[in-house]
């Protein structure tokens, strides 16, 4: 019986005879197979479901940091999105395919994909199961894949993968399950099962967060500022970097005065607290 921690070298050993110029030896089932799931993912893209202009919760951002779920429930919500990252979501919905069919073909059962679950009224469906055990697969970038190749994700988890795949375990009954991972620009691939510790009461999570919305104040700051050099300027994090609401969560530094934006070579660098005036440009 195939083993889920054994899954990215049993799919290697499964293409090795291709690194040989030799055939895999498909049959037309399995080409016609993977050709259905393409067409699937191209009709899906193309026909969106209406994105709802109020904010809910939902099991994709239930593990994200409270106090930024919090700005997006109390703002008003531009849910629009630039074509480019349209190109993104196909590309990675079809890279999850590509996934899930070197899985298959190496042996292990993928079963109950887009299954709907339900945890504590909230709704969410699942990439699918392996083997039995669900699993979330993940299209990463050569940075965030190495959280997942090297077990970094428990430390650095922004989006909330492991709260999400907590509650879907729970929805399920299983605990043995994870994240398959795909480095786009290698496509190297890597398998991440997270502790049993490092997982998260969704059903307590989620309760949580129904009273914290509620109130008038956000929760505390999701991350800590960050020294920036050995002058006493201090940066945002990186997770606050990214994150829509930084201005008006951080209107409060610089005495007040809000964020600064300094632009380095490797992009801008939002500071709280500028002691020693950056020798680069001032953008903001």
């Amino acid at each position: 019986m195939k083993s889920l921690n054994n899954i990215v070298e049993d799919i290697y050993r499964n293409i090795q005879p291709l690194c040989e110029g030799e055939s895999l030896g498909l049959t037309e089932e399995d080409i016609d197979k993977f050709g259905e799931d393409m067409k699937n993912v191209l009709r899906n893209w193309s026909n969106p479901t209406a994105r709802d202009s109020n904010f809910t919760l939902r099991m994709s951002n239930v593990g994200k940091p409270s106090r930024q779920l919090w700005y997006d429930s109390n703002s008003s919500n531009d849910s629009s999105v630039n074509p480019s990252t349209m190109v993104k979501f196909l590309y990675g919905h079809i890279l999850e395919e590509v996934v899930l069919v070197l899985a298959r073909l190496s042996g292990h059962e993928v079963s109950d994909e887009q299954k709907e679950v339900t945890v504590n009224g909230i709704k969410g469906h699942i990439d699918c199961k392996i083997d039995g055990e669900v699993v979330d697969v993940k299209t990463a970038s050569a940075f965030a894949f190495k959280k997942f190749k090297y077990g970094g994700l428990p430390e650095d988890d922004p989006f909330g993968y492991i709260a999400q795949l907590s509650g879907y375990e729970q929805a399920e009954g299983s605990s043995e399950g994870g994240f398959l991972a795909i480095n786009k620009e290698t496509g190297e691939l890597a398998f991440f099962a997270p502790d049993e510790f490092d997982k998260v009461d969704t059903h307590d999570r989620i309760n949580y967060l129904r009273e914290a919305l509620q109130s008038k104040k956000p929760p505390r700051k999701c991350y800590s500022d960050v020294a920036e050099g050995t002058k006493g300027n201090m940066k945002l994090s990186r997770g606050c970097s990214y994150c829509p609401h930084k201005f008006t969560c951080h209107a409060d530094a610089n005495d007040g005065n809000g964020l600064r934006g300094f632009r380095y070579a490797k992009g801008i660098t939002y500071f709280t607290k500028v002691v020693k005036e950056p020798n680069v440009e001032e953008v903001l």
